[in-house]
């Protein structure tokens, strides 16, 4: 059963012109970049060709971009390398409702003696600004905020945040791994000092990164070895994956469209038909604002990973908003920083969709979708009493 796969923000397929670049490279042009002969030097054409492939999708020159191998990679290392650059600064300003690549790194810092503030969100995902602007020091290094939420979708005012920062001279780095490709974005009209992209949420392969380094900015090298980047990290290119991102990157520049319509229209129709058809549930996040392939949606009174099975039954792949750790069900920490309900969190489901999805797949999952509720809730021992505590609310 070919899957109907609607968890792209979690990963999404290698597009076929992706691989077809990168074949070569395992096999037949498998030369160091770093090499002097001309054999590896053929290679590091390639190179620099999906450098400025990259540079062009971000609106950066090419010298600015820095191979990595993950998001997470990059994240750190922008973190990192702003509190090495700035050892007398010791305060760090992101949000409640980062990815864990940032949130797990800064709860690990403030053991170190660091002080970090986590800006709270509204019920719609959303910063406030004014206490943005309140949270910033002059001890602070770094602030580190995400151009969209990988749960949500929800999209930050990072133009207006990047620019307060820059007012009182403090670095700034946004995770846009899951932005990048889907909205516009240009790095020369928006003063950013770093970003972190990840390939694998493009349709370019796993395992390949990029930090965007502003020229002039403050800089500490994590990983240290060779001359690669610059000098600016370490480690042999892994060239397959470099030349499948430029392509990647390319690629989502000519789709950008279809993103911001064929897209963002299937999405609309797959949430606006759940939310007419299936009582009790409620898309989470700010539905303005937001990336346009992704829909969050709660189910009350049902557990998100209960959906999920049932779904995969009809081999339909989506993610849950909660987290099952040690036999004990958590809401997730983005739903919870936003205040939502504990019986709407606990089944949250996460559609997010790609240029792949078609309009039979969307059909699929509204059919099979509503009965999957209606089983689960008629196992809730919840659902007759909340439901009517909802309604007489």
């Amino acid at each position: 059963m070919k899957p109907v796969y609607m968890d792209n923000n979690a990963t999404t397929s290698v597009a076929p012109e992706v691989l077809e670049a990168m074949l070569p490279y395992f096999h037949e042009l498998y030369g160091n970049p770093s090499s002097m002969h001309s054999f590896g030097g053929q290679v590091m054409k390639q190179v620099r060709r999906a450098r400025d492939q990259v540079a062009a999708l971000l609106g950066a020159s090419p010298e600015e971009i820095i191979f990595t191998s993950c998001g997470t990679e990059s994240d750190n290392t922008a973190i990192r390398s702003a509190l090495l650059s700035h050892p007398d600064k010791r305060h760090i300003v992101t949000s409640r409702v980062e990815h864990p690549a940032i949130r797990a790194l800064c709860a690990h810092l403030a053991t170190q003696g660091y002080r970090v503030t986590e800006l709270p969100v509204d019920a719609e995902g959303k910063l406030d600004l004014d206490q943005y602007r309140r949270a910033l020091t002059s001890d602070t290094a770094i602030v580190s905020l995400m151009w969209a939420n990988n749960e949500t979708g929800v999209i930050f005012p990072i133009e207006k945040a990047a620019e307060m920062a820059r007012e009182r001279n403090i670095l700034f780095h946004t995770d846009a791994v899951q932005a990048v490709g889907k909205i516009p974005i240009d790095l020369a009209k928006i003063r950013i000092d770093m970003l972190s992209l990840s390939g694998h949420k493009l349709h370019a392969p796993k395992g390949i990164g990029v930090l965007y380094l502003r020229k002039g900015a403050k800089y500490s090298p994590f990983m240290m070895g060779g001359h690669q980047e610059r000098g600016r990290r370490g480690g042999t290119e892994a060239t397959p994956s470099i030349i499948g991102l430029g392509v990647a990157a390319e690629l989502a520049q000519k789709k950008m469209e279809v993103e911001n319509t064929v897209v963002k229209g299937l999405r609309d129709r797959l949430e606006n038909t759940i939310l007419a058809t299936i009582p009790n549930t409620k898309v989470n996040g700010d539905r303005l604002h937001r990336l346009p392939n992704t829909s969050n949606i709660s189910f009350e009174f049902v557990e998100g990973e209960g959906i999920l099975l049932m779904m995969d039954e009809f081999g339909i792949c989506a993610s849950s908003g909660s987290a099952c750790t040690s036999g004990s069900l958590q809401p997730s920490h983005v739903l919870r920083a936003m205040g939502i309900p504990f019986t709407m969190a606990h089944g949250s489901i996460r559609f997010s969709l790609s240029i792949y999805n078609t309009e039979e797949e969307i059909d699929f999952v509204i059919e099979k979708l509503p009965p999957i509720i209606d089983t689960l809730r008629s196992m809730s021992p919840y659902w007759k009493t909340g439901a009517k505590v909802c309604e007489e609310a």
